[in-house]
């Protein structure tokens, strides 16, 4: 197999394409904040499109890496290595596949080792759009969508001379920006958050009104926060992943990625200081995300959420895996049309039972196989975000609420961290600290409902609701979770 680097690039496969642009020709336009799998295989896929259009060669990207960890050290290490280069490999659900070398990150900052050098860079400039990728619970709102100024992460920053946190570099380097007379760039949040773009202004502008209140109020005239709506199911990558996706291109990359084939993304059409001409590429502009927004959220983002926690209780290990489960499966299909649906408002021209379709057809496509415990994680920031409005309509409407029931119990119980057969796994929860869990694990079943994750569902107002989880965890530890949705479905 052939190392991937610059050096490289004209010797891969033939069946592996290469950027159809110089790279070294290419300045950087886009700053992107948390380079995971999701940006490799979707934004900075697109940009790569867009490079290989004329006149477009300053909107390639920096990487900008947060964290202080092991995995972000190795990553910056693989990245400098491979000269910012990666294969993204894409499989249709009949297995068929291409696979991509990635060239639009033509940088890479270590943030984590320089936060200085980080927000210099951020000043550049050539430097108009700085994308996020931070998680729905890397923004630090509460349930009424208000930044928390008094978290502790937030107050430790706020008290740093040099700031660390995703917030703290983009305001100082838009206070140096402002000092100097480059002017403002565009914020655009690429997180699945409702509303993300006033999400992202409101976090941003109130960080920066605490730290300085004359750059706040000069953001809040100046800095654009478009929002967006972005789709594409990426798995996580292990050791097997890596050997596996090498062997079928034939490229010895260190960093692999692979995605499903489909791909969808919809910006609000408001930059401060110019933008890629990405519509030229699939992406969608509009003046209007909220429709789009509803749609992926409520019903992809939701519906992952509803097979992946009683998934996991279940034993299985993969979204087609569980979705071979015919149980799982009506399961679904009866909450995409019964809780879901009504209470979306689709685009023009959209079907949102043909939404729903190919939903559940992009969850069978075996060569992506997504892992149940990565889509459970972080539940206690994605069930706010994916469920509340269904909540609300449905316990709203007085409608048959037993599913969203169910899938709060499956929550609760997922939170003890065994399945039904008492198989032990990890959760990744960085949105529920101990006291929250303890609610959880606690031996009054109902006491889990008083976690501030269903702070925004007015559960106070539907006791029944309350009564029929707790009678669901209670059959879930009795006979397990299959048998429970077998009588329900039953």
């Amino acid at each position: 197999m052939i190392p991937l680097s610059n050096a490289t690039l004209h010797q891969l496969p033939v069946q592996v394409t290469t950027p159809r642009y110089d790279r070294q020709k290419t300045t950087a336009g886009i700053a992107h904040l948390g380079v995971g799998n999701f940006h490799r295989a979707h934004q900075a896929m697109y940009i790569n499109k867009v490079l290989e259009r004329a006149g477009q060669q300053g909107w390639a990207i920096v990487g900008v890496g947060l964290r202080n960890t092991r995995r972000e050290d190795k990553r910056a290490a693989i990245m400098a290595e491979q000269d910012n280069l990666y294969t993204l490999t894409a499989f249709a659900p009949d297995g068929t596949h291409e696979t991509n070398v990635i060239g639009s990150i033509i940088e890479y900052v270590h943030a984590a080792k320089d936060r200085a050098a980080a927000i210099k860079r951020l000043t550049d400039p050539d430097i108009k759009i700085v994308t996020l990728t931070i998680t729905e619970g890397g923004y630090y709102l509460d349930a009424e969508g208000n930044f928390t100024l008094d978290h502790p992460d937030i107050k430790a920053d706020l008290a740093r001379d040099v700031p660390e946190t995703a917030f703290g570099l983009v305001c100082e380097a838009l206070r140096q920006r402002r000092e100097s007379g480059t002017g403002p760039f565009t914020v655009l949040s690429c997180d699945n958050l409702r509303h993300n773009g006033k999400a992202a202004r409101t976090a941003f502008c109130t960080y920066a009104t605490a730290r300085d209140p004359i750059l706040g109020a000069w953001m809040k005239e100046n800095v654009t926060f478009p929002s967006s709506m972005v789709d594409r199911i990426t798995p996580s990558v292990g050791a097997a992943d890596v050997t596996r996706l090498d062997a079928l291109t034939g490229v010895a990359d260190q960093m692999p990625i692979f995605a499903e084939d489909f791909t969808q993304w919809v910006i609000e059409d408001n930059f401060c200081d110019g933008r890629p001409e990405l519509e030229t590429v699939g992406v969608q502009f509009t003046d209007d995300v909220g429709p789009y927004e509803q749609v992926k959220l409520r019903m992809l983002n939701a519906s992952h959420s509803m097979l992946a926690l009683p998934g996991v209780l279940m034993g299985y290990d993969t979204v087609p895996h569980a979705i071979e489960d015919t149980l799982l499966l009506g399961h679904l299909e009866r909450f995409l049309a019964e809780d879901a649906s009504p209470f979306i408002t689709p685009p023009k021209g959209v079907s949102l039972a043909q939404y729903a379709q190919q939903v559940l057809h992009r969850f069978r496509n075996p060569a992506v196989g997504d892992q149940l415990l990565r889509i459970a994680s972080d539940s206690g920031s994605k069930l706010p975000v994916f469920l509340t409005d269904t909540v609300n309509g449905v316990l709203g409407s007085g409608r048959d609420h037993w599913r969203l029931a169910f899938g709060t119990a499956c929550f609760l119980e997922y939170l003890r961290g065994t399945t039904d057969k008492g198989t032990p796994y990890t959760i990744t929860e960085p949105a529920i600290n101990p006291e929250q869990l303890a609610l959880a694990r606690a031996e009054d079943l109902a006491t889990g409902l008083q976690m501030t994750v269903f702070a925004g569902w007015n559960l106070k107002d539907h006791p029944d609701f309350a009564t029929d989880v707790v009678k669901i965890r209670q059959s879930i530890r009795a006979q397990g979770t299959h048998k429970t949705l077998a009588q329900h479905a039953g």
